[in-house]
């Protein structure tokens, strides 16, 4: 008679390790009732098949979470499925909104992104540059702090595509940047549409182009609606300080005080805000601000909170993003600098409506 043995585990026997599952393209295709090829060519937006098939086998992968061998993929199609983004800005100002907007449209289609940061010396750059290749990135985006400064690196015999975003973009190459002229234009259309008549124009270093081109659009502006400027474009470092102390001086010499200022970014407008409450002078009643960049911590918790324009710098990661991958798909990109609309987002700061 043979005896039935039940094995208990104890409290101090290992357990198994659990062992995850991983869905794969055969477990799509069984579910959606096609072949593997179908699936696959389905997944890859290739193939034909009816758009009904396709969908259905979209939302098959999706419901099942199904994710893409990367590797295996990367060994057929001789691609890493990775881009490689290499800038100088450290801080992540500029380059954290551009790498967040990179990373969503490359979310849905398999790809990831090496992000290298480091200070603007050549050696520096190179050895990030180096640990690009040596990931085997499919191509690279480079960005940085200002439209109109390269990173020191060479990327001629890279042989891979490049982008550039909020950088200096080569002749012959792509780039995205924001358009500063017409932003710094509707910027300072709003405040005239507010009845504002003496606008001031307080900004960054005139060794930047964006300060430049920022001040042309609010001298077109100007000159659009039959106005001229309170006086001329006042340059100095994009601080806080800078904004405090001209708007002491502009406001404790000028007879004729404006009643709106325009300020290149979002720390000059704080510091002129800053400046005005110590003075006594109410902002939007007496004077008017808006500032440039959208940058939250300072936008927001200005009092009263800022208008200012949005330079959609995700929007310029995500549009760079997919024009890379359209040129390492072989796909034929005009060369050229691409300049995208800016938003303003209106607070209280100018009187008007906010919408925030």
């Amino acid at each position: 008679m043979r005896r039935k043995v039940e094995t208990v585990a104890s409290e101090t026997s290992p357990t198994p390790a659990t062992v995850i599952q991983h869905v794969t393209i055969r477990d799509v295709a069984a579910k959606a009732g096609v072949s593997v090829t179908t699936a696959s060519r389905a997944l890859n937006g290739t193939g034909r098949m009816s758009e009904d098939t396709r969908l259905r086998v979209q939302q098959i992968a999706k419901d099942l979470d199904y994710r893409p061998n990367t590797m295996a993929r990367g060994l057929v199609q001789q691609r890493s499925f990775t881009l490689g983004l290499l800038t100088d800005d450290t801080y992540g100002r500029f380059t954290l909104p551009v790498a967040a907007g990179l990373s969503s449209a490359m979310t849905d289609r398999g790809v990831s992104v090496f992000l290298s940061a480091g200070e603007k010396e050549p050696k520096r750059m190179q050895l990030n540059l180096r640990a690009m290749e040596e990931k085997r990135v499919d191509g690279l985006v480079i960005t940085g702090k200002r439209i109109d400064r390269a990173l020191p690196v060479d990327v001629s015999r890279l042989g891979m595509p490049v982008v550039y975003v909020y950088s200096k973009c080569p002749d012959g190459s792509i780039g995205f940047v924001p358009d500063d002229f017409n932003a710094a234009r509707i910027a300072t259309q709003h405040l005239i549409s507010l009845g504002r008549r003496k606008i001031a124009h307080i900004t960054g270093m005139s060794s930047f182009e964006a300060a430049h081109l920022r001040g042309a659009g609010w001298k077109a502006a100007l000159e659009e609606a039959g106005l001229a400027p309170h006086c001329e474009a006042i340059f100095g470092n994009w601080t806080e300080e800078h904004g405090y102390e001209t708007a002491y001086r502009l406001f404790e010499t000028a007879a004729d005080r404006p009643d709106a200022i325009f300020c290149g970014n979002d720390q000059i407008a704080r510091g002129v805000v800053d400046a005005f409450s110590h003075m006594g002078i109410k902002v939007p009643d007496d004077v008017a601000i808006v500032g440039f960049d959208n940058w939250e911590v300072f936008a927001k918790a200005t009092r009263p909170p800022l208008t200012t324009v949005d330079m959609g710098l995700t929007r310029l990661g995500k549009s760079a993003g997919l024009a890379l991958l359209d040129m390492i798909e072989g796909k034929q990109i005009d060369s050229g600098l691409r300049k995208l609309p800016c938003s303003l987002v209106v607070r209280q700061s100018c009187g008007g409506t906010g919408s925030e």
